[in-house]
C-alpha cells in the first residue's frame, strides 16, 4: 500500500491542533476570497473554545461540529454551516485528514 503524499506542513513532535489546519485554510481561503477571512476566522477560534481550546484536531467531529452549531443563534447558522463545508473540503483536499 501506498501511503498519500500529504500536502500538509508536517509537525514534528506535537499534537496537530484545529488552529495549526486554521491557520493554513485562513490563508488559503482567504487568498481566494479575502472578505471571508475576519468571519471564519471569528468562527474557527469560537469553535475551538467550544472545543476546549487548544484542541487537537481529531476532536473535529462530525458531533462536535453539530452540537457547537446548535449552540449557536439560530439565525446566524448559515455563516458557520458555510464555513464548515469549505474548511471540511480544505481538511480533505489537503489530507489534513484521511
Amino acid at each position: 500500500m501506498t501511503a498519500l503524499a500529504s500536502r500538509a506542513p508536517w509537525i514534528v513532535g506535537r499534537t496537530v491542533r484545529l488552529e495549526h489546519a486554521a491557520e493554513d485554510f485562513l490563508n488559503e481561503v482567504t487568498r481566494q476570497q479575502p472578505w471571508l477571512r475576519a468571519r471564519y476566522e471569528a468562527l474557527l477560534e469560537d469553535l475551538d473554545d467550544f472545543l476546549g481550546g487548544a484542541a487537537p484536531l481529531s476532536a473535529l467531529t462530525t458531533e462536535q461540529t453539530s452540537a457547537w452549531q446548535t449552540s449557536l443563534d439560530a439565525s446566524t447558522r448559515e455563516d458557520p454551516a458555510a464555513m464548515l463545508r469549505d474548511f471540511t473540503t480544505y481538511l480533505q483536499d489537503w489530507h489534513w485528514v484521511v
